[in-house]
């Protein structure tokens, strides 16, 4: 069994308000989970503009889940709603 975790922070380029942002990131989140099937945890953040998004895969192929992490990476940096901070990787 391979495990995969993703940490991303994505800072967002304008969000108006509160209401705005949770509509945005709940649109993403929903997306991510239709098209590549993993878990998705948002941790909470005090900046409106930041969000900090955990993603979890488990998968008996280790090359197929760093695969997906990958696609999913390149699918967040092209992004124009905001733009990738920092990602953070672990293989467990």
């Amino acid at each position: 069994m391979h495990v995969r975790l993703l940490e991303v922070r994505l800072r967002f380029y304008q969000v108006g308000s509160i209401k705005e942002r949770r509509s945005v990131v709940d649109g993403l989140v929903s997306r991510i989970r239709r098209q590549f099937n993993v878990s998705v945890a948002e941790i909470p953040s005090e900046e409106r503009d930041l969000v900090i998004l955990v993603l979890a895969n488990v998968s008996s192929d280790g090359a197929y889940a760093d695969g997906m992490m990958s696609q999913i990476l390149e699918r967040l940096g092209s992004s124009r709603e905001f733009y990738l901070e920092d990602h953070k990787l672990e293989v467990l």
